[in-house]
C-alpha cells in the first residue's frame, strides 16, 4: 500500500483559510445580506468568507497532490516584532502624529532581522518616514497631523 504523501504546510494553511472563512461566514449571517443589486451590511463580508473558503479549499486539494517540505524552523523574532508594529501604529498614531508613530513603528519593525544593526534600523525608519511624508502628505495631501498632542507641539 503507497502511504499518502501531502504537503504540511498547506495542508494547515488551507485549513487555517476554511476555518477562518466559516468563522466570518457565520458571523456575517447575523447581519442583513440583501441582494447584489441592494447590498446590505453582511453581503461583502459574507462574499469574502466565501472567497477566503474557497481559496482555502484550493489550497487544501493541492496539499494532498503533491509532497512538500516539512515544516521548518518558526521564526520567533519575526513574529515578535513584526506583528506588533502595526499594532503599535494603529495605537499611537492619533497621540503621537504621523511622523513618530510610522518612525517608532518602522524602527520596531526593523529589528525583525537578526542582522539589523541599530544605525541600520534608525536610518531604515528615518528613510522610511520621510518618504511616507512626502508621498502622502506632500504628494496625495491626505489631511493627517504630523505631530499629534501628546508630544505638545
Amino acid at each position: 500500500m503507497k502511504s499518502l504523501k501531502f504537503d504540511t504546510t498547506n495542508l494547515l494553511c488551507g485549513l487555517l483559510f476554511i476555518g477562518l472563512g466559516l468563522f466570518f461566514a457565520l458571523q456575517s449571517l447575523a447581519l442583513e445580506l440583501g441582494t447584489a443589486f441592494r447590498m446590505g451590511p453582511g453581503y461583502f463580508p459574507f462574499v469574502l468568507a466565501c472567497a477566503l473558503i474557497l481559496f482555502g479549499a484550493i489550497i487544501l486539494i493541492q496539499s494532498v497532490r503533491v509532497e512538500g517540505e516539512p515544516i521548518g524552523h518558526i521564526a520567533w523574532r519575526g513574529i515578535f516584532f513584526i506583528l506588533p508594529a502595526p499594532v503599535f501604529f494603529g495605537l499611537t498614531v492619533r497621540g503621537l502624529g504621523f511622523v513618530p508613530a510610522l518612525f517608532l513603528t518602522a524602527l520596531i519593525a526593523s529589528f525583525a532581522s537578526g542582522r539589523m544593526r541599530p544605525l541600520t534600523a534608525v536610518i531604515l525608519a528615518a528613510g522610511l518616514t520621510i518618504f511616507s511624508v512626502l508621498v502622502f502628505s506632500y504628494g496625495l495631501g491626505l489631511p493627517f497631523r504630523r505631530f499629534g498632542p501628546w508630544l505638545g507641539l
